[in-house]
Formats: structure tokens, sequence, C-alpha cells
């Protein structure tokens, strides 16, 4: 059992059915928190609770679409209303597409903006309003290495990285004096769904496995990460020990964004 820094806290995680959120959902819950974890589909949703529920976790679940505000608003409400107030929020929900500037339609480029980053945004919101009658609380951005360095053909989702790292400076020294912290979590290739749905579309005659072999080796650790490390950092920047820690942009990157593309002959 994890040690019960949580204890009496409550966490909501966006995003949290699956992937990077549902990690965090249960780090956070086997830490003593009570978690309500939200996403846009019912079934998934609710299969991912009630499999946390199974292993003894306070966790509830509920349909959000993150971009609505009415729905995200509830989603705190029923945070409150069910556990007695929010002191944790993990921005996780996220969705990634594929296409330079031309490639990219506005309908797409709109998709990506507003789950990414207008979601982030509505979920803040809602949220301090809440931390705020506990006295303080702290606001966990899921973001990217893609914040800082692109690779081609992902230009809405790039940019919605960006902005999230420029938001979450902006909302660290809006609520520093609230006794919020808020800060950024840059993952580079992490095995997901996200990620595997990827390594599907790019396979050609290879397989899942072999491209994720692949693209483990872009990364000086030689491997992508796994949503575990990722919540375990998301879980000490919740907690007591980062109290010092807001507007910071963590990477987590497996080396990434330390090498440059050039070597020296052998």
């Amino acid at each position: 059992m994890k040690n019960q820094e949580f204890k009496g806290k409550v966490a909501v995680v966006t995003g949290g059915s699956l992937g990077i959120g549902f990690a965090a959902a249960k780090r956070l819950a086997e830490g003593g928190a009570q978690v309500v974890i939200c996403g846009s589909r019912e079934t998934v949703v609710n299969e991912s609770a009630e499999k946390l529920q199974a292993e003894g976790y306070e966790v509830k679940g509920y349909k959000t679409d993150v971009r609505n505000a009415l729905e995200v608003e509830r989603v705190m409400q029923y945070a409150v209303e069910t556990f007695g107030g929010i002191d944790i929020l993990v921005n996780s929900a996220g969705v990634q597409r594929y296409g330079d500037v031309v490639q990219t339609s506005e309908e797409v480029w709109d998709e990506v903006i507003d789950i990414n980053l207008k979601g982030m945004f509505l979920s803040t919101k809602y949220a301090i309003k809440e931390m705020r009658k506990r006295g303080g609380g702290a606001v966990i951005n899921i973001s990217s290495v893609q914040a800082f360095a692109s690779q081609k053909g992902v230009v809405a989702y790039t940019a919605s990285k960006g902005g999230i790292n420029a938001m979450t400076r902006a909302t660290a020294l809006d609520h520093a004096h609230e006794n919020i912290r808020i800060n950024a979590v840059c993952p580079a290739s992490v095995d997901t769904p996200m990620l595997r749905g990827a390594a599907d579309l790019f396979k050609a005659d290879s397989t899942q496995g072999k491209i994720l072999h692949d693209w483990g080796k872009m990364h000086p650790v030689g491997r992508v990460g796994t949503p575990e490390e990722v919540a375990e950092l998301i879980a000490f920047l919740a907690s007591e020990k980062a109290k010092f820690i807001t507007g910071a942009e963590m990477k987590i990157d497996g080396g990434m964004l330390a090498a440059l593309g050039v070597s020296l002959p052998e």
C-alpha cells in the first residue's frame, strides 16, 4: 500500500478512464484520495471506475465533455456533492490528430484546441472555485515534449500543447497567493492507447510492437515510458512535497529533449 499522503483529499481527473489519466487516478487513490474520473465515453468511464472500485479505491466515474462549460461545472459539483470538495485537479483529457497546416481542416483544428486547451481552461476555472473554499489545491496539466519541440505533421496538437504550457505559467502566477499550485507535466512517448493507435496508423507492413520498439529507440534511455511512471510525477506535484513548485514545466521524456540530432563520427 502506498503512503496515505492524499488521505482526506479529493481529486478530479479529466481523461481519467484511459492511459496517463487512469494511471494518475489509480496512483492518487492508492495514496488515499477520493477520486472522480471523467471522460466523454460513458461506458469506458464507468468500466474504469468499476475496475478501481473493485481494487478497494474510492473512485467515481462521471461522463463529461470537457469542451462544454456546463458539463465541466457539473462534474466539479458532483465531486463536491459526493466527496465534499476539490483539492487536486489532473487535466489529462486530450486527443492527437495528424496533418500540417494545409492538410488540417478547420473542424480538426477546433476539435484539438477545444479538447486539449479549452477543456483544460474550463476544468481549471471551475475546480479553482472549489479549491478556494478548501484553502488551496494543486492542478497538474498534462502537456507534452511537443510544447518545446515538434515533429512534423502535428500542427494542431503542438499548438495546443504550447498553449497548455503558457496557460500553466499564467494561472500559476494568478493563483499562487491563494495557495493553489499549477504545474505542467511534459511526457515524451508513453505506452498508452493513444500511442498504440498512432502506431497502428503508421505501421504499414510492420507491427504495432515493432513500431513502439522503434519509437522507444528515439529516447536515450532506449524505450517509451509507462503511464505509471508519469503518474508518479503527477502524484509528487500534487503532494505537499512539491509545495514550493508552481508554474513549472516538468519534462519526463527519457532524455529525449537533452539530445541533439547530430553525432560525432565513430
